[in-house]
C-alpha cells in the first residue's frame, strides 16, 4: 500500500468520536469525509466504506471515516441524521488539523447520511463537493407513491402474479384495500407537492417536510454535486419520483449542474463487487476532476 491507516479520535461536546484516517504518501489537497448513516458504523455494509477509502487513498486522496455520536465505537447519545451537524463539523475540523495540506473536502454519504451531508455542506465553505448515494427523502406520501408506481403496477405485468390470482393463492380483497390506501396517499402527496412549490423561494424552517429541507440544502450549496442512485431500491425510486414530480427540484438540479448517475441493476448498498467498484471509480474521478 502507498498509504497509511491510522486510528484516530476527536472530541465533540465532551464525547469522544472514533474513526480511521487514510493518508497517502503523496496526497492531493482535496480529501473525502465519509459520513455514516444509521444503523451502521464506519466499516459500512459489506465493508464498503473500508474498501472505498482504500481505493481513494491508493489514488492519492486522503480519506477519513468515523462514527457519529452514539454509533459504532463513539461515545454519546444516539441521534438521527437530522442532528449530526456538530459531528460533521467536528470531524471536518479534525481532518484539517491532521492534514494541514488540505484545501477542501468532499463529503460522501449513503441514504440518510447523504441527507445529513446535504443539510450540513452549505454551512461550511471548506466543503467543495458532495457525493450522495440514494438520498433519503422519505415521507408517508412519498413511499405510498413509490409503492403504487414501482410495486403494484409493475406486478400486473408479472406472470407469477396472474398465476397466483387464477390459482386462488392471492388475497384480492386485501390487495384492493391496500392499493386504495396507497392511491389515496399518493393523491394527497401530489396536492402537498403543488402547495410546496407555490411556497418555494424562502428558506425552509426545521419543521418543514424533509424533501423541502433537502432542496433548500442543495439550493444554498455552492460546490459540485454527484448523485448516484440504484435501480433496485425503493429509497432511490422515491428520490427519483420526487425529482420527476417537482419543477423546483428539476430547476435546482439544472441550476446547480448536479450530476445524476443511475445504476439500474444495483441494490441499496451496492453490495456486489461490480457495483461497489463502479461507485468507487465514479467517486475518485469526480474528486480528482472537480
Amino acid at each position: 500500500m502507498n498509504f497509511q491507516e491510522q486510528a484516530v479520535r476527536f472530541c465533540c461536546h465532551h464525547d469522544w468520536l472514533y474513526g480511521i484516517l487514510h493518508l497517502p504518501q503523496q496526497p492531493v489537497t482535496r480529501g473525502v469525509l465519509i459520513v455514516v448513516g444509521g444503523p451502521q458504523y464506519r466499516a459500512g455494509s459489506h465493508r464498503q466504506f473500508v474498501l472505498l477509502a482504500r481505493y481513494l487513498a491508493e489514488r492519492g486522496i486522503p480519506v477519513m471515516r468515523f462514527d457519529c455520536r452514539g454509533m459504532g465505537d463513539s461515545d454519546g447519545e444516539i441521534r438521527t441524521f437530522e442532528h449530526v451537524e456538530e459531528d460533521l463539523r467536528g470531524a471536518t475540523d479534525f481532518f484539517f488539523s491532521e492534514c494541514p495540506f488540505l484545501e477542501d473536502v468532499v463529503i460522501w454519504g449513503l441514504c440518510d447520511a447523504a441527507s445529513a451531508a446535504l443539510f450540513y455542506a452549505h454551512q461550511d465553505q471548506r466543503v467543495s463537493g458532495l457525493v450522495l448515494l440514494n438520498p433519503w427523502v422519505r415521507t408517508e406520501q412519498g413511499i405510498a407513491r413509490a409503492y403504487l408506481k414501482h410495486y403494484y403496477l409493475e406486478r400486473l405485468s408479472e406472470p407469477a402474479f396472474w398465476k397466483k390470482l387464477l390459482g386462488g393463492q392471492f388475497n384480492l380483497l386485501a390487495s384492493i384495500r391496500s392499493l386504495y390506501e396507497f392511491g389515496r396517499s399518493s393523491v394527497q402527496s401530489r396536492k402537498e407537492a403543488v402547495v410546496s412549490e407555490e411556497k418555494a423561494g424562502s428558506s425552509c424552517d426545521p419543521a418543514a417536510p424533509l424533501p423541502e429541507r433537502m432542496l433548500d440544502g442543495l439550493k444554498y450549496f455552492q460546490g459540485k454535486t454527484l448523485i448516484i442512485t440504484s435501480g433496485n431500491d425503493l429509497t432511490a425510486r422515491e428520490f427519483l419520483d420526487l425529482i420527476d414530480s417537482s419543477a423546483d427540484w428539476q430547476e435546482t438540479m439544472r441550476a446547480k449542474q448536479a450530476e445524476l448517475f443511475h445504476m439500474e441493476g444495483a441494490n441499496h448498498t451496492f453490495s456486489t463487487r461490480e457495483w461497489r467498484d463502479q461507485v468507487a471509480e465514479l467517486t475518485g474521478n469526480r474528486v480528482l476532476s472537480w
